[in-house]
């Protein structure tokens, strides 16, 4: 009998993607989108999506990036993006302490080796290092998206009935979920 040894992975590096680097990375990063969409994540779209959608999108993105009031991070695994995750930051000033977890997706090939827990994380120490504390995000009810948050300790605000609708018209519930991210001693005036 013969044993295979399967090829290590390559190591994952998560990154900021800088608004400079939009028109060279969108065509991947809608290529991820609408993978993650067909295979029925809940990320604000519908399948198919067209391309000239998805690039309208990203592009859309650059002047929140120039701002500083969205952060974009990508998940490589050696030179091929895998995965995606963004922090919007609320302008008004009762909400310096918060960000919005929005978009985070990894694609279909490397789901389950924990790439997105390592964009979570990095997510969670980009939202720390602009001194906020507090992550919201809304998830479809029963999406295993909404297993990995609660598994980082999200917690749930509520729920909102038929919120999102699906391909075929059907109605999904949206849960919204939080966590407050643990703050330095000396990092608690906003």
């Amino acid at each position: 009998m013969t044993s295979v040894t399967a090829a290590p992975m390559p190591a994952i590096a998560i990154r900021e993607i800088l608004s400079a680097e939009l028109d060279i990375r969108f065509r991947r990063l809608g290529e991820l989108l609408d993978e993650a969409v067909r295979s029925g994540a809940s990320l604000g779209f519908l399948s198919p999506l067209r391309s000239d959608e998805a690039r309208q999108y990203w592009l859309s993105l650059r002047p929140e990036l120039e701002r500083g009031s969205r952060v974009l991070l990508g998940a490589w695994c050696g030179n091929r993006l895998v995965g995606s995750g963004q922090l919007a930051f609320p302008a008004s000033r009762n909400g310096r302490h918060r960000a919005e977890l929005q978009k985070h997706f990894v694609g279909t090939r490397f789901q389950g080796l924990g790439i997105g827990r390592s964009l979570m994380t990095a997510l969670h120490d980009g939202a720390l290092q602009r001194r906020r504390s507090l992550i919201v995000l809304n998830v479809r009810r029963g999406d295993s998206a909404e297993r990995l948050y609660r598994g980082l300790g999200y917690r749930e605000a509520g729920v909102v009935p038929g919120y999102t609708l699906g391909p075929r018209g059907e109605r999904f519930d949206n849960v919204t979920l939080y966590v407050e991210l643990q703050q330095s001693s000396n990092s608690t005036e906003y």
